[in-house]
């Protein structure tokens, strides 16, 4: 396995969350002006980037576990708290759109 230097992990995390995030938010930008076809391309490009994420954060646990042990810095610290903020509010994004097409279709 090829070793991660922990300040590309912790960018990485925070790029990737920071890039899901903007893609969730233009998809529900896309469902405010009624566009709900054009949000699923959006929440797909937001899947991808949590994705990235998500394995370079699998990989940091997995060089913890075969014994290569980083010290947790603020920065990694915020990095995490990035990441699960933007799942969070992914979730609720996918919520509300949901809730604007029904709302939409209730109206037609």
């Amino acid at each position: 396995m090829e070793m991660i230097v922990a300040d590309q992990l912790i960018m990485g995390l925070i790029l990737n969350a920071g890039d899901a995030k903007q893609h969730a938010y233009l998809a529900l930008q896309k469902a405010k002006e009624g566009l709900f076809d054009e949000t699923s391309s959006e929440l797909e490009l937001a899947d991808q980037a949590l994705l990235e994420a998500h394995n370079l954060q699998t990989s940091y646990l997995a060089q913890e576990a075969n014994g290569h042990k980083q010290d947790i810095t603020g920065l990694f610290v915020h990095s995490q708290d990035h990441l699960m903020t933007t799942i969070t509010e992914i979730n609720l994004i996918r919520e509300i759109i949901e809730l604007r097409k029904e709302v939409c279709q209730k109206h037609i």
